[in-house]
C-alpha cells in the first residue's frame, strides 16, 4: 500500500492533534500553551494528517483540438 503522508514533516502547530485555528489564520489554539503562532510547535506536537490542507493543483482549462488526438 502506498503511503500517502511523509513521516518525515516539520513539526507545526497548525496541524497538531492538541491545535485548533482561530478565527485568525495566523493563531492557533493550543490546549498546552494558549494562543501561539501557526509556525510554533513544541515537544508535545503530535501529527494529525486530517488537519493538513493539500495543495491546490492549477490544471489549465485551453486545450486544443490536437490535444485529444492520437
Amino acid at each position: 500500500m502506498k503511503n500517502f503522508f511523509n513521516k518525515k514533516i516539520a513539526p507545526s502547530c497548525e496541524y497538531c492533534h492538541r491545535g485548533k485555528k482561530c478565527l485568525n489564520n495566523n493563531t492557533i489554539l493550543c490546549l498546552k500553551h494558549g494562543v501561539v503562532e501557526s509556525s510554533y510547535y513544541c515537544n508535545k506536537f503530535r501529527y494529525n494528517p486530517l488537519k493538513r490542507i493539500p495543495k491546490v493543483c492549477n490544471y489549465s482549462t485551453k486545450f486544443k483540438k490536437d490535444d485529444f488526438t492520437i
